[in-house]
């Protein structure tokens, strides 16, 4: 993953980008990392999923948001789902 010092950045036109790269990609997914300070721990990842992809399993490994800026995505921790659309965020369980 690809880390961005902090600036001002357009989300929509960067997602637009990273959806393209995903296109070309057996997992369907690409991100790109902001880190709010260089060597500080607060990360922001931006991920984008192509129609009918999904993120496996996985750990959360600390305070997590997520928010959607377009499309729909169900998150899925244990036993509960929920399913969020663009302009929509949610505390991801840990």
């Amino acid at each position: 993953m690809a880390e961005t010092p902090s600036v001002s950045v357009n989300l929509k036109a960067l997602a637009e980008e990273l959806l393209n790269k995903a296109a070309g990609t057996e997992s369907g997914r690409a991100t790109h990392v902001f880190r709010a300070v260089p060597g500080g721990s607060l990360l922001q990842v931006l991920l984008v999923l192509k129609d009918g992809k999904e993120l496996s399993k996985h750990e959360n490994p600390g305070e997590a948001l997520l928010h959607v800026l377009s499309g729909k995505v169900r998150l899925t921790a244990d036993d509960d789902s929920l399913e969020l659309s663009a302009d929509e965020h949610a505390v991801v369980p840990q």
